[in-house]
Protein backbone atom coordinates (compact mmCIF):
# COMPACT_ATOMS: atom_id res chain seq x y z
CA UNK A 1 0.00 0.00 0.00
CA UNK A 2 1.15 3.54 -0.67
CA UNK A 3 1.55 6.34 1.86
CA UNK A 4 -1.61 7.97 0.47
CA UNK A 5 -3.55 4.67 0.79
CA UNK A 6 -2.46 4.32 4.42
CA UNK A 7 -3.33 7.95 5.13
CA UNK A 8 -6.78 7.51 3.59
CA UNK A 9 -7.36 4.37 5.69
CA UNK A 10 -6.58 6.28 8.89
CA UNK A 11 -8.68 9.26 7.81
CA UNK A 12 -11.66 6.88 7.50
CA UNK A 13 -10.88 5.39 10.91
CA UNK A 14 -10.77 8.83 12.53
CA UNK A 15 -13.96 9.91 10.74
CA UNK A 16 -15.62 6.96 12.50
CA UNK A 17 -13.94 7.70 15.83
CA UNK A 18 -15.14 11.31 15.65
CA UNK A 19 -18.68 9.97 16.15
CA UNK A 20 -17.71 7.36 18.74
CA UNK A 21 -17.17 4.30 16.52
CA UNK A 22 -13.83 2.79 17.52
CA UNK A 23 -14.40 -0.56 15.78
CA UNK A 24 -12.73 0.44 12.45
CA UNK A 25 -9.48 1.22 14.32
CA UNK A 26 -9.36 -2.32 15.68
CA UNK A 27 -10.28 -3.76 12.29
CA UNK A 28 -7.35 -1.92 10.68
CA UNK A 29 -4.87 -3.52 13.11
CA UNK A 30 -3.00 -6.71 12.30
CA UNK A 31 -3.64 -9.42 14.91
CA UNK A 32 -0.03 -9.08 16.12
CA UNK A 33 -0.03 -5.27 16.17
CA UNK A 34 2.10 -3.66 18.89
CA UNK A 35 0.82 -0.64 20.84
CA UNK A 36 3.49 1.38 22.64
CA UNK A 37 2.86 4.31 24.97
CA UNK A 38 6.21 5.71 26.14
CA UNK A 39 6.83 7.11 29.57
CA UNK A 40 6.83 6.03 33.18
CA UNK A 41 3.16 6.43 34.10
CA UNK A 42 0.62 3.73 34.91
CA UNK A 43 -0.76 4.13 31.35
CA UNK A 44 2.66 3.69 29.73
CA UNK A 45 3.78 0.36 28.34
CA UNK A 46 3.89 -2.02 25.42
CA UNK A 47 0.97 -4.25 24.45
CA UNK A 48 1.62 -7.00 21.91
CA UNK A 49 -1.35 -8.24 19.89
CA UNK A 50 -4.96 -7.16 19.67
CA UNK A 51 -6.02 -9.54 22.45
CA UNK A 52 -3.56 -8.01 24.95
CA UNK A 53 -4.52 -4.49 23.87
CA UNK A 54 -8.21 -5.17 24.33
CA UNK A 55 -7.88 -6.90 27.70
CA UNK A 56 -5.11 -4.83 29.29
CA UNK A 57 -5.43 -1.38 27.77
CA UNK A 58 -8.73 -0.63 26.06
CA UNK A 59 -11.12 -2.51 28.39
CA UNK A 60 -9.78 -0.84 31.56
CA UNK A 61 -9.96 2.51 29.76
CA UNK A 62 -13.47 2.19 28.33
CA UNK A 63 -14.87 0.87 31.64
CA UNK A 64 -14.32 4.38 32.99
CA UNK A 65 -16.39 6.08 30.28
CA UNK A 66 -20.07 6.92 30.31
CA UNK A 67 -21.19 6.72 26.71
CA UNK A 68 -18.94 7.02 23.71
CA UNK A 69 -15.30 7.97 23.46
CA UNK A 70 -14.58 10.27 20.52
CA UNK A 71 -11.30 11.17 18.90
CA UNK A 72 -11.03 13.97 16.35
CA UNK A 73 -8.01 14.15 14.07
CA UNK A 74 -6.50 17.55 13.36
CA UNK A 75 -3.67 16.54 11.03
CA UNK A 76 -2.34 13.55 9.08
CA UNK A 77 1.24 13.28 7.80
CA UNK A 78 2.19 10.27 5.67
CA UNK A 79 5.55 9.06 4.45
CA UNK A 80 6.36 5.53 3.34
CA UNK A 81 4.74 3.00 5.67
CA UNK A 82 4.14 5.55 8.45
CA UNK A 83 1.22 7.89 9.07
CA UNK A 84 1.33 10.39 11.94
CA UNK A 85 -1.99 11.61 13.34
CA UNK A 86 -2.45 14.56 15.67
CA UNK A 87 -5.77 14.15 17.49
CA UNK A 88 -7.91 15.12 20.45
CA UNK A 89 -9.84 12.50 22.45
CA UNK A 90 -12.85 13.18 24.65
CA UNK A 91 -15.12 11.20 26.94
CA UNK A 92 -17.43 11.72 29.88
CA UNK A 93 -16.47 9.65 32.89
CA UNK A 94 -18.87 7.51 34.88
CA UNK A 95 -17.79 9.59 37.88
CA UNK A 96 -19.15 12.68 36.12
CA UNK A 97 -15.86 14.27 35.11
CA UNK A 98 -14.44 14.77 31.65
CA UNK A 99 -11.44 13.16 30.00
CA UNK A 100 -9.94 15.36 27.29
CA UNK A 101 -6.47 14.48 26.06
CA UNK A 102 -4.26 15.42 23.13
CA UNK A 103 -2.54 12.66 21.16
CA UNK A 104 0.06 12.06 18.52
CA UNK A 105 -0.18 8.57 17.00
CA UNK A 106 2.72 7.25 14.92
CA UNK A 107 1.16 4.42 12.92
CA UNK A 108 3.21 1.90 10.94
CA UNK A 109 1.57 -0.21 8.23
CA UNK A 110 2.60 -3.50 6.63
CA UNK A 111 2.49 -4.13 2.86
CA UNK A 112 -1.08 -5.48 3.16
CA UNK A 113 -2.33 -2.17 4.61
CA UNK A 114 -2.71 -3.34 8.21
CA UNK A 115 -1.39 -1.51 11.27
CA UNK A 116 1.57 -3.36 12.77
CA UNK A 117 2.64 -0.73 15.30
CA UNK A 118 1.07 2.28 16.99
CA UNK A 119 3.13 4.61 19.15
CA UNK A 120 0.82 6.77 21.25
CA UNK A 121 2.14 10.04 22.66
CA UNK A 122 -0.23 11.72 25.11
CA UNK A 123 -0.33 13.60 28.38
CA UNK A 124 0.11 10.56 30.63
CA UNK A 125 0.06 12.73 33.77
CA UNK A 126 -3.42 13.93 32.79
CA UNK A 127 -4.52 10.33 32.15
CA UNK A 128 -3.41 9.22 35.62
CA UNK A 129 -4.92 12.28 37.35
CA UNK A 130 -8.29 11.94 35.61
CA UNK A 131 -8.56 8.18 35.07
CA UNK A 132 -6.44 6.72 37.86
CA UNK A 133 -4.33 3.64 37.18
CA UNK A 134 -5.57 0.97 34.76
CA UNK A 135 -7.12 -2.05 36.46
CA UNK A 136 -6.09 -4.57 33.76
CA UNK A 137 -2.97 -6.71 33.75
CA UNK A 138 0.29 -4.84 33.37
CA UNK A 139 1.80 -4.30 29.94
CA UNK A 140 5.02 -5.99 28.93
Amino acid sequence: MSASDNKLALQKVFDAMAVGNTRPFGELMADDCVWFSPGQSAWSGTWRGKKAMNEQLFAPLYRRFEGKYTNHAARFIAEGDVVVVEARGRATLKTGGEYNNTYCFVCEFNAAGKLVQVIEYMDTDLAVRVLGAPSGAAAS
